[in-house]
């Protein structure tokens, strides 16, 4: 069955006969996949018209953001908690009642973790998971999937950690899907369908690390200092 709406074709799939290497290979034709809710199973493979990406080069902080950056506030971590932050973007939200992250997603994001594919940023605060973001590494590119945040600025803390960490890593591309309010702050674009997949023919050619940086999180100066040098 083939969907045509303002998000562009979607196109649905029978998840037993899917696995987390084809979402994989989804990813490197330029599609990726969704779900009507939570309680709904069925799972489409979208392919927008008009594309959301983040410029690795020339990120906007702003002033009051980057002092937080550097206050520290949150003790930022990668993948330490996967499938605690998949679960926490996938729940119900003031201003979100629905989410798009059904339990067969969920499954498929969960292969692609333990292929050592998807990846969280963590923001913690007292032990506790406050904030942070989850997405898709393929060669040079990153395919970011969906952020949650319980304190204030913990999901902007944990993307800004991302960027300095695929800067570092060698990526060309950050994949944000479609255009929001929240992300036209750091300065993302809206492409072409055929612009977008020029990109990420260019970055599918690059190979980069998501480890280079280091085990560890590089501290919230240090992050910024990366995405300066590369504006």
């Amino acid at each position: 069955m083939t969907l045509v709406g303002t998000r562009g074709i979607g196109y649905s799939l029978t998840v037993p006969d899917f696995d987390a290497r084809d979402l994989l290979d989804c990813y490197a034709r330029g599609v990726f996949p969704m779900a009507d809710a939570r309680e709904d199973e069925r799972v489409f493979l979208i392919d927008p018209e008009r594309r959301g990406v983040l410029p690795l080069e020339g990120l906007h902080v702003s002033r009051r953001l980057a002092r937080t950056v550097r206050a520290e506030a949150f003790t930022v971590r990668f993948d330490t908690a996967f499938a605690a932050v998949v679960q926490r973007c996938a729940e119900a939200g003031p201003g979100r009642m629905e989410t798009w992250i059904n339990r067969p997603i969920e499954a498929l994001y969960a292969g692609l973790h333990s292929d050592g594919f998807a990846h969280s940023v963590e923001c913690w605060q007292d032990a506790e998971l406050v904030g942070g973001l989850y997405g898709v590494s393929l060669h040079g590119a990153f395919f970011g999937e969906s952020m949650f945040s319980r304190r204030r600025d913990a999901s902007k803390v944990a993307l800004v950690h991302l960027v300095a960490r695929l800067i570092a890593g060698g990526y060309r591309l950050l994949d944000a899907q479609f255009m929001t309010a929240h992300l036209t702050q750091f300065g993302a674009l809206e492409i072409s369908r055929a612009d977008y997949r020029r990109r990420l023919a260019g970055a599918l050619s690059a190979e980069a690390d998501f480890q280079r940086a280091g085990a560890a999180a590089m501290g919230g100066a240090a992050a910024l200092q990366v995405i300066s040098q590369a504006s």
